[in-house]
């Protein structure tokens, strides 16, 4: 057994020591004065008494006027520690260094309090949100055990709060959701309801430990709603495009139907005739043409991605444009897995959009380069953009209305096409004017 360690001396009892000992050289002589003279001995005895008793009293005072702050210091730190932000120390004064430290342990008391305040404010306000918040929010620790859940989280779960929490996910059924893409569309049945669900996924830290936050949202009625409103969208273009045909192929047929109807015709008519005929298959040629592009749009395909390197294949595009106004900037080496196909019908059809809004298009393309293509890599993405030195776009609302065009033989579905092979690759298509010139640029982000 190791020998017991020596126990320290506590600190009062070190103060009470030094002070008897700064005190001892002067009642040691005064002592050896008192008994090496000619004095009775009831005037020694008493003198001694006295010193002694009260050496021994200023002693005492003065370890009581050291462990007496100490104590209130100890009793208000203590009470911070366990949450109590009341306490104050009396006779905080800051002409003193110990006034100054209980003012500054108090001034802490204050500022704690009206933290702790602040929080159960925010955390009050945090879970009035998220009862009130229309969507399922469910919580889940490092072990899939159910932590926090909010009332709709209890609704789609068809359970009281004090049913599930926790409980783990495979029981809950919500062991997808802790896998797989962090967002996503859920096509399943939940016990309070079934349709078409949004989960969002997303870490954080509680205490040190690793959480995850799901986030569920019923897109059924919203949906409805979108899909109601696009087919309203459409039923009006594709009305408006109906109307603008049928009405003069109506209005053509029954001049003509009258004219074969008169008993005397005129020399002219056989002209008349072919002339309407003419106009009646142009205007149903161009009927033919719009529902043919609406098909288009409708059934346009998945993309079959393959690993393509950006270089070549704009190079390629902008040689089959064949014109010396377009004009390639070279970037970074990238290769990145997309539809080869029908990326270029997208550059294709931004270049020759580009090409025909630049400045007298085609004639000065010989002098000037007029559109330029490049591309460049930023956080996690290929841009590839085509500018132009046109004059911009008047009206970028109605880029991607369908059907919606300012060209008189536009069929208004091309940058539509555009944005949704862009989509389909997982990335984004804008256009925007230039702030540097006169002239648009148009933004193709694909995911690298």
């Amino acid at each position: 057994m190791p020998p017991p360690k020596p126990r320290r001396t506590a600190h009062e009892q070190r103060v009470f020591y030094y002070t008897l000992l700064s005190g001892l050289p002067a009642v040691t002589t005064v002592m050896w004065i008192l008994w090496a003279g000619d004095y009775e001995a009831k005037v020694q005895w008493t003198v001694t008494l006295f010193i002694g008793l009260t050496w021994l009293g200023f002693a005492l005072a003065v370890r009581e006027q050291v462990v007496r702050p100490l104590q209130t210091m100890a009793n208000l730190l203590t009470a911070l520690r366990e949450g109590d932000f009341s306490v104050r120390a009396r006779g905080a004064n800051r002409d003193e260094p110990l006034g100054d430290v209980l003012a500054e342990i108090n001034m802490l008391g204050g500022v704690l309090q009206e933290q702790r305040l602040g929080a159960l404010e925010a955390t009050a306000l945090l879970r009035t949100v998220m009862e009130e918040i229309d969507v399922a929010i469910f919580a889940f620790d490092a072990n899939e055990t159910l932590r926090l859940v909010n009332r709709s989280g209890q609704e789609l779960l068809a359970q009281p709060a004090e049913r599930i929490l926790g409980r783990q996910a495979t029981d809950l059924d919500l062991a997808d959701c802790l896998a797989g893409e962090g967002t996503r569309v859920l096509s399943r049945t939940f016990a309070g309801g079934a349709g078409r669900w949004g989960m969002r996924r997303t870490s954080f830290r509680e205490g040190g430990l690793p959480h995850k936050l799901v986030v569920i949202a019923d897109l059924s009625q919203p949906l409805r709603e979108e899909e109601l409103k696009a087919w309203q969208r459409l039923v009006r273009v594709i009305g408006h495009e109906l109307n603008n045909s049928l009405a003069p192929i109506k209005s053509i047929a029954g001049s003509l139907t009258t004219m074969l109807r008169r008993p005397v015709r005129a020399e002219d008519w056989e002209k008349d005739m072919m002339g309407g005929l003419e106009i009646i298959e142009t205007r149903a040629e161009g009927l033919n043409k719009f529902m043919q592009s609406y098909a288009r749009l409708a059934k346009l395909p998945a993309p079959n991605k393959l690993a393509c390197e950006i270089a070549p294949l704009l190079r390629r595009i902008v040689t089959l444009e064949g014109r010396s106004a377009v004009q390639l900037l070279e970037g970074p080496e990238l290769t990145v897995s997309l539809d080869a196909a029908q990326v270029e019908q997208v550059l294709i059809n931004l270049i020759k959009n580009a090409i025909e809004a630049a400045p007298e298009a085609g004639q000065a393309a010989a002098a000037t380069c007029c559109v330029r293509v490049s591309w460049r890599k930023t956080s996690g993405q290929v841009e590839i953009f085509v500018e132009d030195d046109g004059p911009g776009i008047a009206n970028l609302q109605n880029l991607f209305v369908p059907f919606f065009t300012t060209k008189p033989s536009g069929s208004g579905i091309g940058l539509v096409l555009c944005r949704q092979i862009a989509e389909n690759h997982g990335g984004s298509l804008t256009l925007e004017n230039r702030e540097d010139a006169s002239g648009c640029i148009a933004r193709l982000r694909l995911p690298v």
